[in-house]
């Protein structure tokens, strides 16, 4: 296990009604003028927006409003939310939805006590210090509620790209299932994929004797194999969804994933696709997964096979065990056809034809120098492969 510093200061309030208290917490937090951030119209709709200014006029605390942040979201928004929260004196920033809304706040929120282009912290630059952000939850998939991380696509381009830092992590994060019980059962199982790729990403690792971490992720994907199923069968499973609202914190507040190196080449293939196709972060993220670890299943057999394993049940072949790890991968994919997820290029919506414009994306753009890393460095010649895997 390698050195490392572990710090996750968020408060997490969990369960029904909780989104009641938000007043309470920002003032807790010291907000006193606060950007409340959102996306579509389902939010207003539903009185989720109504309930959450409510609770803030309720502690005396002002609030402004700026709605329209899309999946895969956007540079342009954020720009305008710098602007806004400048202009109107803005001292606390409260996400209600999901990970793309809460990745648009950190983006805000880091961009607006900063006197360059916010894009800088999504070329490398740590986030080093940003305005507080809060988070009402309204879909189990990304765990930005409890984690340091924020993508943004900058329109400029199209590339899709992370930016981190403590100082974006929540203050606190508001977590009741029952607002997820209307989620379509394709973002649902969408947001399933995403948090059971968080949980591969730090799983694939090149760092020796993480017992510790590799039970962790394990146990949190079986939870996610039995949940799954069941909120898919019955969207108004309240328990489901609480264990699946759960497991999507911990699978991205790197507590599964400290002392140990981690891959994201997943992530970062898929993204180039979420980009161009504007298709959901978790369907892409479907088709990618399998091809990336048959793909690099060879560097280290043993690490698919003890999944394949332990996750997924198959019997250990010690004489063959990329048997057994082509087994794991399978059962993987298959798990993910049954909940909904696309398979391959077509039913995602991507085109065989785009693949060299995606390689020289995903290699060069924005910065990159021909290759990128994780559990294995993947130069063009990889990447071409593997979307065509993917086809």
């Amino acid at each position: 296990m390698n050195n490392f510093t572990f710090y996750s200061p968020t408060c997490f309030v969990f369960g029904r009604e909780t989104e009641n208290q938000a007043g309470s917490l920002v003032r807790r937090f010291g907000g006193t003028r606060v950007l409340i951030h959102y996306g579509g119209g389902s939010a207003l709709r539903s009185g989720l927006i109504d309930r959450v200014r409510a609770s803030l006029e309720g502690e005396g605390i002002s609030s402004v409003l700026l709605g329209g942040v899309q999946p895969n979201p956007r540079s342009g928004l954020v720009y305008s939310g710098i602007d806004l929260c400048r202009s109107e004196g803005i001292d606390f920033i409260l996400a209600v939805g999901g990970g793309s809304v809460i990745d648009s706040a950190k983006a805000i929120a880091a961009g607006t006590v900063y006197d360059g282009d916010f894009w800088d912290f999504y070329c490398g630059k740590r986030i080093e210090k940003a305005l507080p952000v809060g988070t009402v939850l309204t879909i189990s998939a990304a765990g930005s509620e409890g984690s340091p991380d924020s993508v943004i696509t900058k329109e400029e381009g199209m590339f899709k790209r992370g930016a981190s830092g403590d100082a974006v992590r929540p203050r606190f994060s508001v977590l009741n299932p029952a607002l997820t019980e209307t989620l379509p059962p394709h973002q649902t199982a969408a947001g399933i994929t995403d948090i059971m790729a968080h949980l591969y990403e730090r799983y694939l690792t090149n760092t020796a004797e993480v017992e510790v971490t590799d039970r962790l992720i394990e146990a949190l994907l079986l939870t996610m194999i039995h949940e799954g199923p069941r909120v898919i069968a019955d969207p108004h499973n309240y328990d489901a969804r609480a264990n699946i609202m759960w497991a999507g914190m911990m699978a991205h507040n790197n507590s599964c994933g400290v002392g140990r190196s981690q891959d994201w080449n997943s992530h970062n293939i898929e993204h180039e696709l979420s980009a161009l196709y504007d298709c959901a972060h978790g369907a892409g993220l479907a088709v990618t997964m399998p091809a990336v670890f048959s793909y690099v299943m060879e560097h280290d057999v043993m690490r698919f096979a003890q999944a394949a394993v332990r996750v997924w049940g198959c019997s250990m072949d010690f004489r063959h065990p990329e048997v057994t790890a082509r087994a794991g991968i399978e059962a993987f994919r298959n798990f993910l056809v049954s909940i909904g997820m696309p398979k391959n290029f077509e039913e995602l919506g991507a085109k065989e034809e785009d693949i060299p414009a995606l390689v020289h994306a995903l290699c060069w753009g924005n910065g990159r120098q021909g290759s990128i890393s994780g559990f294995v460095t993947l130069n063009e010649e990889d990447c071409g492969k593997i979307y065509r895997m993917m086809v």
